[in-house]
Order: C-alpha cells, then sequence, then structure tokens
C-alpha cells in the first residue's frame, strides 16, 4: 500500500483542478502518438493516424484522451486503492487489448510533459514529485494483470 501525504494529495489534487480533459487529453495521446508511433497499433480503428496533424485533428484520439483522464481521476478518487480500483481495467488492457505495459509509462510521460508545460511554474519540482509518484502507482497497477 501507497502512502501519501497530505501535501501529495494536495498537489495532486492540484493539478487536476487545473486541467481542461479536452485539450490536455488530446494532446497527451497524440503526443504519445507521434513520439512513439508503434503506439498506434493500439489504435487502428481510429482512422487517419499518418501524421501529427491527423493525429491531434482526429476526434477518436481527442475522445480516448478525455477517457484516459478520466480514469486518471477515478484514481484520484480512490488513492488508497488504486490497485483495486484498476483491476478490472489491467485486466481488459492485458486479456483482450493487449496492450505491452510498457505504453501505460510512456503515456504517462507524455501527460506529465504537457502538464508541464501547461503549468509552467506552478508544475514544482515537489509537485511534480507527488504527480510522478501518482503516476507511478496507477501504472503499477494498469501493469499488474501483466506479472
Amino acid at each position: 500500500m501507497v502512502e501519501w501525504t497530505a501535501e501529495e494529495r494536495a498537489a495532486i489534487q492540484g493539478v487536476f483542478n487545473k486541467l481542461d480533459y479536452e485539450s490536455v487529453g488530446r494532446e497527451s495521446l497524440t503526443r504519445c502518438l507521434v513520439v512513439y508511433p508503434w503506439t498506434r497499433r493500439y489504435f487502428g480503428g481510429f482512422g487517419n493516424l499518418f501524421n501529427a496533424e491527423a493525429i491531434m485533428a482526429n476526434p477518436k484520439v481527442a475522445a480516448h484522451g478525455i477517457v484516459v483522464l478520466q480514469g486518471l481521476e477515478k484514481a484520484l478518487k480512490n488513492m488508497d486503492d488504486i490497485k483495486n480500483t484498476y483491476a478490472s481495467l489491467s485486466e481488459f488492457h492485458s486479456v483482450k487489448l493487449q496492450v505491452d505495459p510498457v505504453n501505460f509509462q510512456l503515456l504517462s510521460d507524455c501527460l506529465t510533459v504537457v502538464i508541464a508545460t501547461r503549468l509552467r511554474t506552478e508544475f514544482t519540482p515537489d509537485v511534480q514529485a507527488a504527480w510522478q509518484k501518482f503516476l507511478a502507482v496507477v501504472v503499477s497497477a494498469l501493469s499488474r494483470q501483466y506479472h
């Protein structure tokens, strides 16, 4: 079980309070698909993903970006039991979608870059440390089914 300080909880909640799910979700998923093009194989039903402009304009990418952030919000609301909160999602990604769990970390890194560019000086080292810890727990929970 992960222990969270009051400061970490407040920092993570503070990041969420400043997120525009539509733009941050779309930009984060777009960044992942552009920077790591092999991740596109999991989105074959999304249509044109041939270049950055097409990916950014793709409504299915935008919609899935929102889904990702809503999933993270679910973890935020269950910070003391993220592992069990994500059990079915881990199984779904492992068994049905067969997503390589490394991709969870890649997307979390892209999300962090986007958030850092948005929050700028508000994304202090302490806020980033809490955010990275949160994402590490989420990635671990999503990867649980694979172990």
